[in-house]
Parts: C-alpha cells; structure tokens; sequence
C-alpha cells in the first residue's frame, strides 16, 4: 500500500474534505464574515491540538522520518502565531469555547496517538494533503480571502505534504501494517476535515474584543 492509494480508493470521501461550499465561498467572497471568524478561531484551536500530536510523533518516528515532522513542527508552531497575527488585526479573542466538531477532532488525534506509527503518520499526512488541496480549490480567493487563500499554498507548504508522503509510503511498507486501520484513519479524517469546513458555515460568529457579556 502506498498512502496514495488511500484517495484513489476513496474518491467520495476525499471529494468531501477538499470541496466545500466554505471553500467556494472563499473563492467568490460570498462567504458571511461571521462563518470566516468562526472558523478561523475553531482551526487555531485544532492548530494547538496539532502541535501536542506532532510533538508526541517525532519522538516515537523512526530516523528517516524524523526531519519532515521536525520541520513541520516549527511550522505549526509559527502557524500559531500567524493565527494570532491574523485574529488581532480583527479584533477576535482566540482560544474561546470549542464546537464538538473541534473537540471530535481532537478526540481523534488522540486516539491516533495511542494507535501504531504507520497509521498515525499516514493520518497526519491525510490531514495535511486534504489542507493543501482544499485551498487549492478555493484558489485565487476573493480579494477579502487571498492571503489566507495564498498562506496555505505555497510551494513550501507544497513540499512539506510531498516530504511526509515519503514518511508515510516508508512505515506503509513496513511489516505487519495494520492496512485495515490506515484505511478507517483514512476515511476519520476526511469525515472531520468535511464537517470543520461544515461547522464554519452554521456556527455562531466569535466575540470580538471588547464586546461585552
């Protein structure tokens, strides 16, 4: 197995987490300014929960894999910061109340945290193509969304999915893969990663600094 072969197999699924009404709004700028924010302070709050998983991966991959997840780590890490950058410069208070979307995704991470290597670096590679190719999709962005549109597809970010492809398509062909378990990771993450973009467009807008209650 090759990880792939995971978005052949699934075509639907994959179709789910990377083509989304919230993406398209993006694209033509129908999106409500509400659904934007809610989203983006739901994501921050995935972001931190990403790091504490990747953090928990590095230690336990094997050498080879070792550079991508460091590299990427620092770029979650900056991630943060990029989100907090963004949220000040419109007034938003980040790290407020979770949707259960958020809180089932990082039930998930959890669970891929206990789970074997193979399957949790095959996942996180999912998260990550799924992010990339969905942005792609809402691509140039409505002049309002281009740089978000433009932050998450960059050759850079581009080359970080291609490199823990390599990480994952190494422990796939390994011994003993428990295929049945790469693939129902496969088909969890798609699932949450099509209901976040869902959850943007029916929550409730964030508070803004300063607002009262």
């Amino acid at each position: 197995m090759r990880a792939a072969d995971l978005i052949s197999r699934h075509p639907e699924a994959w179709r789910g987490a990377t083509r989304h009404p919230f993406l398209d709004s993006l694209r033509d700028g129908t999106l409500p300014v509400g659904a934007f924010e809610a989203w983006l302070e739901q994501d921050y709050l995935f972001v931190g929960d990403l790091l504490a998983f990747q953090a928990r991966l590095l230690a336990r991959a094997p050498r080879p894999a070792q550079r991508v997840l460091a590299g990427g780590l620092v770029g979650v890490e900056d991630e943060l910061g990029w989100f907090e950058d963004r949220a000040q410069e419109r007034g938003l208070e980040l790290g407020s109340k979770r949707h259960p979307t958020t809180e089932a995704y990082r039930d998930l991470l959890t669970v891929l945290d206990e789970g074997p290597y193979p399957v949790a670096i095959t996942a996180l590679w999912v998260m990550e193509r799924a992010y990339l190719e969905a942005w792609r999709s809402a691509a140039p962005g409505h002049p309002e969304y281009h740089p978000f549109v433009e932050h998450w597809t960059t050759p850079e970010f581009a080359g970080y999915v291609a490199g823990l492809e390599e990480a994952a398509d190494a422990a796939l062909q390994a011994e003993g893969v428990p295929e049945e378990r790469v693939e129902a990771a496969f088909l969890e993450v798609a699932s949450v990663e099509r209901d976040f973009w869902e959850m943007a467009l029916s929550y409730s807008a964030p508070r803004h600094a300063g607002d009262e209650g």
